[in-house]
């Protein structure tokens, strides 16, 4: 970022420790489920990452974060929403495809020449993925494995590697960031 264009800098290495408690207690006052806020917060932070380039320094660097937050709990809503709409909008329909219907929303957001187009590089995608995880520290990896692929809840994380939620909170936060620099380098640049 050239300095002259911007009032502040990011500084994301401080952000877990400098915003990750005001964030948390943003997010969870919205969804009121600590384990949604706490992803939330975690996605927040990654698209920040993913998006430091878009930073004016108009805002402060807290002010920039809560408008993603904010972003991201209207996206948690839209998503509930949909699922529960779903019934609502099912569609039935005559395809050369062997199927009784589809959901609308799925339909409209992934044609199927997007599916076709995009498995080579879905598959380039998820090795790079891979890839960049088996770079991680041990630690680090299996926290990120456990938790956001596999799906397992903080608590059963914590307690299968004996580590407290902070401590999670830390890593996970660490290995996005490593991560995202590991696909920023080696995929998307």
């Amino acid at each position: 970022m050239p300095s002259g264009t911007n009032t502040h800098q990011l500084q994301p290495d401080t952000w877990v420790d400098t915003y990750a408690d005001y964030l948390y207690n943003y997010a969870v006052s919205r969804v009121s489920d600590s384990e949604i806020a706490r992803d939330l917060v975690q996605e927040t932070f990654l698209a920040g990452l993913r998006s430091a380039k878009n930073f004016k320094g108009t805002a402060s660097e807290r002010t920039w974060l809560v408008s993603i937050l904010k972003r991201k709990v209207i996206d948690h809503y839209r998503k509930i929403n949909s699922k529960k709409g779903k019934a609502e909008v099912r569609m039935q329909y005559v395809s050369q495809e062997d199927s009784e219907g589809d959901w609308l929303e799925e339909r409209a957001a992934d044609p199927v020449s997007v599916k076709e187009l995009g498995a080579i590089e879905n598959e380039e995608l998820g090795q790079a993925i891979q890839d960049c995880i088996g770079k991680l520290p041990e630690k680090q990896a299996k926290v990120f494995t456990l938790k956001t692929i596999q799906g397992m809840s903080t608590e059963d994380v914590c307690n299968e590697l004996g580590i407290n939620p902070s401590n999670l909170w830390v890593m996970i936060h660490r290995a996005r960031t490593s991560l995202m620099g590991c696909l920023d380098k080696n995929w998307f640049g």
